[in-house]
């Protein structure tokens, strides 16, 4: 049975578990150790769980606490190569851990693990496509702008995806960030939309998904009962409960785990 743990999930901070206590892999690690420790224990493990770091791109919410976690654990580090050249040279990275690029499936803790790149601004991006050791899939897809034909592919077919679902226009527009700001937001680099996310959550379903994640919302632009009603609205066509289970990744953990 595979248990995917969304411990941080908000525009300030990311983090997401997946595995048991016997072991499992971290993708980012954008909150501090001392938060990430009490988050596993709030999930009833230590964070020596944690067999690989798998890192999505260099911003701050999504690797800010990689240097003390890897200093602490010595864990392995996964990335595209322009990614960990860039956290490499920013020293956030302890020499106690070892750096591998990612050109090909990576295995980690019995499990088969892909990166496939992600529309954002930054110097890469990527989502991951991780293949459990019973053979179940899930996907964890947030930062990018829009939805590509190579993002589509990925996500596509597995049990569970957490996808990204970071702002409601209305919000966004009617909120207080600059101009500039609200347009790299909304740019095809920025952040999908809840619209945006209910339209692939549809694809996603007859693709044979049963279980979404809503992730990455922002604090300031959106609420998680808009997320919610924004996407059930848009995936009118299937029975919620029956047809899919929908769910919105909390900014910090309760413990609750999925399991797909």
């Amino acid at each position: 049975m595979a248990r995917i743990y969304p411990l941080f999930s908000s525009s300030k901070g990311n983090s997401t578990f997946i595995g048991s206590h016997k072991g499992g892999i971290l993708i980012d690690a954008g909150v501090s150790f001392k938060r990430l420790s009490q988050a596993f224990i709030k999930c009833d493990m230590t964070i020596s769980a944690i067999k690989g770091i798998f890192i999505t791109h260099s911003h701050s919410d999504h690797v800010s606490g990689l240097k003390m976690l890897t200093k602490k654990t010595g864990a392995p580090v996964f990335g595209q190569r322009e990614t960990l050249e860039e956290l490499i040279e920013k020293e956030l990275i302890s020499p106690d851990s070892e750096v591998y690029e990612l050109d090909g499936p990576a295995v980690a803790a019995d499990m088969e693990i892909n990166c496939f790149d992600t529309p954002h601004d930054t110097v890469r991006s990527c989502g991951y496509r991780i293949k459990t050791a019973d053979g179940r899939m899930c996907a964890v897809c947030t930062d990018l702008g829009h939805v590509t034909e190579t993002v589509n592919e990925n996500i596509s077919g597995c049990g569970l995806v957490l996808l990204e679902s970071n702002y409601d226009e209305k919000m966004l527009r009617e909120g207080p960030y600059p101009d500039y700001l609200k347009k790299r937001i909304r740019s095809d680099h920025g952040h999908l939309s809840n619209v945006c996310s209910a339209e692939q959550a549809a694809r996603l379903i007859q693709s044979g998904t049963t279980h979404i994640i809503l992730g990455h919302l922002s604090q300031e632009n959106n609420k998680p009962y808009i997320a919610d009603k924004t996407v059930e609205k848009g995936l009118a066509g299937f029975v919620r409960n029956k047809d899919y289970i929908l769910e919105v990744a909390p900014v910090e953990t309760s413990g609750k785990m999925a399991v797909f």
